[in-house]
């Protein structure tokens, strides 16, 4: 039984790759990408699929990026290696913070987590700021930098929210 819907899964999975190379996505199963859709989809953006650029972009406008944090219900999202030192590699990471118009942070359901509970959105500039307060406290010269919810509501403004 658990053998034929194994099967399932993976038949529409290689279905679902062939149709995102029809729109240039190679690797469907790259970290991250689908919630990245979700998001994009909910908010009416441009998804980048490439691993080193932001996450999205207007449609209208390509040089309007947006970066997308996400979670579930009760977890942190996160900005991955973020250098703390040494000073050029630090800009770099906060660069790809600065570097965009807005930043998003998406919530999904922990018992169901293709589908957004809320997006908050939040100036880059707030971002950068926390960004550098944790990194300046961090013991490591390459860290996770970490956003609960709980900031992201005081910070930022709900922008989606399932009803």
């Amino acid at each position: 039984m658990a053998h034929d819907i194994y099967r399932k899964i993976i038949e529409l999975v290689l279905e679902a790759a062939q149709i995102a190379r029809t729109v240039g996505i190679q690797n469907i199963l790259q970290p991250g990408l689908v919630k990245e859709m979700i998001i994009a989809d909910h908010l009416g953006h441009q998804l980048i699929t490439t691993k080193r650029d932001a996450d999205a972009c207007s449609f209208e406008k390509q040089t309007i990026l947006y970066e997308y944090l996400s979670c579930k219900e009760g977890d942190t999202g996160q900005f991955d290696r973020m250098f703390k030192e040494p000073p050029d590699k630090r800009e770099e990471s906060l660069n790809r913070i600065r570097r965009n118009t807005k930043v998003f942070f998406a919530v999904f359901y922990a018992n169901e987590q293709t589908k957004v509970k809320v997006i908050y959105e939040i100036e880059p500039e707030i971002m950068v700021e926390e960004t550098e307060r944790q990194l300046d406290v961090s013991r490591n010269a390459i860290s996770h930098v970490g956003f609960t919810e709980l900031w992201v509501k005081r910070k930022g403004c709900i922008v989606y929210e399932d009803k």
